[in-house]
């Protein structure tokens, strides 16, 4: 049986779901985009081949290697996006959750019960019809679970708007012994101004560092709460295009193991100055769907 155990981002990862690019599907219609990002790549005729993701989602697949982590992939679905396990489930202490997604993604979680047959039944946990939430917008981080969310009366007709009010409270029942953290998003139709889940505006780092992009959140004192908790010297600002380019959805494997774009030259400098080990891989192609290497993986044990 697979004992899960996630309670940060950053501690020795055992094992993971990583998703898969195969049999990506034929590029979507405008009306079938998720999000804005990908909506301009479908305009642009720019968006992805499922041959370049493939090669992206390898290289990830190698470092996990490297490090001797336990990878799991989906079964592959014929012509469906399955790069993004994140959105799917997401592991707090040793329970799964799954996430109450988009309808249209319901075969995804099909797609990973051979995981789930090896976690005991009764540490998997199925939300209730109301609750939307989705993995990127969840971070166990110690005593805290960080949560980003969208609560304006316009949220149904968001389609960026992935997790609500009644997730937030949701998880604060079931994990009473934590503190559950709530920051409002800013969501736009604009992928430059778009923060469709909390790790593309915030990712904790070890070392006491945290990556940041203010516009990302709605609320000030929000973002300030962030700032005062990690501390300014701690903290890499990125800008809006950064934002943009992904730059906060990195990936730790341990404290000191950081995996990140190798196009993120600001980022892997500075991430190198603060000692860490920083492993570059391609994955600019997979960004153009509004996701990058944290929004890939679902880790189902950290020590």
């Amino acid at each position: 049986m697979l004992r899960l155990n996630v309670n940060d981002e950053i501690s020795r990862l055992q094992s993971v779901v990583l998703g898969t690019a195969e049999s990506n599907g034929p590029v979507p219609k405008p009306d079938e985009a998720y999000d804005p990002k990908s909506l301009e790549h479908i305009l642009a005729g720019t968006y992805p081949k499922e041959e370049d993701m493939v090669k992206e989602m390898d290289a990830f697949a190698k470092i996990f290697e490297k490090y001797g982590v336990k990878v799991y992939r989906p079964e592959v679905i014929e012509n469906c996006n399955q790069i993004f396990s994140r959105d799917i489930a997401f592991v707090i202490k040793d329970k799964l959750i799954l996430a109450n997604i988009l309808p249209d993604r319901e075969k995804e979680v099909e797609a990973i019960l051979h995981v789930l047959e090896e976690i005991d039944e009764n540490n998997i946990l199925r939300p209730p019809f109301e609750v939307h939430v989705e993995g990127g917008d969840v971070m166990p981080w110690n005593d805290y679970i960080f949560v980003g969310t969208y609560t304006a009366e316009d949220y149904p007709n968001q389609i960026t708007a992935r997790t609500n009010k009644a997730a937030v409270e949701y998880i604060s029942q079931q994990f009473p012994d934590k503190k559950v953290k709530s920051f409002e998003l800013r969501k736009s139709t604009n992928a430059i101004e778009n923060a469709l889940h909390l790790d593309c505006c915030f990712q904790p780092l070890g070392k006491g560092k945290a990556i940041l992009h203010k516009n990302g959140f709605l609320v000030e004192e929000e973002y300030h709460w962030l700032v005062d908790f990690f501390g300014q010297e701690n903290i890499f600002e990125i800008t809006s295009d950064e934002m943009y380019r992904m730059f906060s959805n990195v990936f730790s494997i341990s404290p000191e193991v950081v995996v990140s774009e190798q196009g993120f030259g600001r980022l892997n400098t500075w991430l190198r100055e603060c000692g860490f080990t920083v492993e570059e891989i391609p994955y600019s192609e997979i960004a153009k769907q509004e996701g990058l290497l944290r929004c890939s993986t679902l880790p189902l044990v950290r020590d």
